[in-house]
């Protein structure tokens, strides 16, 4: 570490840049810089030694190149206390670079674009940028990078107090640089993966999250977490939040669970999640009366729980919101009275999230030693549909009930049964360890609501006694998967009992 004599300076994204160059130049830093840099500090009376001037060679291939030369690269990567590479330096006459500023290409925000071509995301990646980086961050006891615009206040203050930065704080920066560069190469093997991939997990799965927050714990109060976001934030994670008290991490895995619930309905829909189950799901042309519905079928356990609803959220609709104790709230838009009326509640989380529709394409889950990766489960039915299997055909209201309680059952854990009626979970049974224990909790929710529902399995049945104990709570049609050895004695059982009964063809695991 040593006096800060020399600074290479080449960004995109020119955010604080003026400040910082001026601040460098008043002490007494010189500046390198080319291209746009260049123009951007020369029109603010910045002086500016050009790369050219340094390398004695000019910018080639439509400013391909530009930084790319042994006079540069050995500027950043001579290490000062070897004496053999500042003799190197000194004999060709190399002056060392003691600080490298750069940001990158837009290669993300380029292919976010809608209609973005393949010829445009080649000219977005960035060549020069990258290896300056990493050079600078290999050198980083010598060598102080700065890849981020927000550090650009506390570097140079640091600077003008000592005249150099720490060890530590050059660590942290080459740190920070790293995980910059391997994000963005991250980016650009994602695009082209998704080009030629066709979809199927890709052979390398690179993950490029940056922390968007500490969290206050994780599950649990001894657990220490945090929230990252993906480079272009969606979903929840950039959901806006209008009040109460900090996010959790129980909170955004309920929120989540909320918004795949959401995604299947496009008539107006409410559902209330607990421990990431939907424990309540209405329809209703009202949005008030769909989120009445929803916490009435299972009123003990909405308390506490999480709302997500894919309307706006109206004055109504607050006041039933606030009249039980509820942690958070997902919506679209709210009224601003609406947003009034909640304030009673001033811990409890409001969030809006314009857009309920986009999921995630690929599923994670960590193992011990590994990463799970499997596509969303984004399909509801087989192309070919349902099958009736039972003597007794079900009826047209009958087969709305039985899709609306697929739906729901999809977003269950497993083993998972759902009991339906008019557009409602009035029963669910949640993540058993066998499939009676399943049905018998959620009839057991339902109550006399039974009578006249309807049931779906989110997998086969592998014994009848479930359809046995449908039959006794008086319900009429069963949707399931099939697939069983056994499913012959599940359909014998629904003819005997007059149930009609579809199969899908396709389970809705969820562990």
């Amino acid at each position: 570490m040593g006096k800060v004599k020399n600074a290479l300076i080449s960004v995109w994204n020119k955010e604080n840049l003026e400040e910082l160059a001026r601040g460098l130049s008043e002490l007494g830093v010189n500046i390198i810089s080319s291209g746009g840099t260049a123009e951007f500090l020369r029109s603010r009376g910045i002086q500016v030694t050009e790369v050219h001037e340094v390398t004695g060679f000019p910018e080639i291939l439509n400013g391909r190149i530009k930084t790319i030369h042994p006079t540069i690269h050995a500027g950043i990567l001579a290490k000062r206390d070897v004496h053999a590479h500042m003799k190197t330096l000194e004999e060709k006459r190399i002056r060392p670079i003691d600080i490298v500023i750069v940001n990158l290409y837009p290669f993300v925000e380029t292919v976010s674009r809608e209609g973005v071509t393949v010829e445009e995301a080649v000219e977005n990646i960035d060549i020069g940028g990258p290896t300056l980086i990493r050079a600078a961050a290999k050198n980083y006891k010598d060598v102080i990078v700065i890849v981020n615009p927000a550090r650009y206040g506390e570097i140079l203050k640091e600077l003008g107090e000592k005249g150099d930065v720490s060890e530590r704080t050059r660590l942290e920066l080459a740190v920070e640089a790293f995980a910059y560069t391997a994000a963005y190469d991250s980016a650009i093997h994602t695009y082209f993966e998704n080009i030629v991939g066709e979809g199927a997990p890709p052979k390398f799965f690179g993950l490029s999250y940056r922390k968007a927050t500490d969290l206050r714990y994780g599950q649990n109060p001894h657990q220490r977490a945090a929230l990252y976001v993906e480079p272009r934030a969606w979903g929840i994670a950039s959901a806006k939040l209008y009040q109460g008290k900090e996010i959790s991490f129980n909170n955004l895995l309920d929120l989540d669970a909320a918004l795949d619930v959401l995604r299947e309905f496009e008539e107006t829909t409410a559902v209330v999640i607990k421990h990431t189950n939907p424990c309540g799901v209405a329809c209703d042309p009202e949005i008030e009366r769909a989120y009445v519905k929803a916490r009435e079928c299972d009123p003990i356990s909405a308390f506490g729980g999480i709302v997500g609803l894919n309307r706006k959220v109206n004055e109504a609709t607050a006041r039933e919101i606030v009249s039980t104790f509820i942690e958070a709230v997902v919506a679209p838009a709210y009224d601003p009275g609406a947003l009034e009326i909640m304030k009673q509640k001033k811990n409890m989380r409001v969030l809006e999230l314009a857009s309920l529709a986009k999921g995630p394409r690929f599923r994670f889950k960590h193992v011990t030693g590994g990463l799970l990766v499997e596509e969303d489960d984004s399909t509801l039915l087989p192309p070919e549909g349902v099958r009736v299997v039972t003597e007794r055909k079900p009826t047209p209201q009958e087969m709305e009930e039985l899709i609306f309680a697929w739906k729901v059952v999809k977003h269950v854990k497993s083993n998972a049964i759902v009991v339906a009626k008019n557009k409602q979970a009035v029963g669910v049974g949640a993540g058993q360890t066998s499939r009676i224990d399943s049905t018998e909790i959620a009839i057991k929710k339902a109550g006399s609501r039974a009578r006249g529902a309807v049931l779906a399995s989110d997998a086969f049945f592998p014994f009848p006694d479930s359809v046995k104990k449908a039959a006794e709570a008086g319900i009429t049609a069963i949707i399931q998967p099939g697939g069983s050895i056994r499913d012959k004695e599940s359909i014998e059982e629904a003819n005997r009992t007059g149930i009609a009964m579809v199969l899908t063809g396709m389970r809705h695991f969820k562990h």
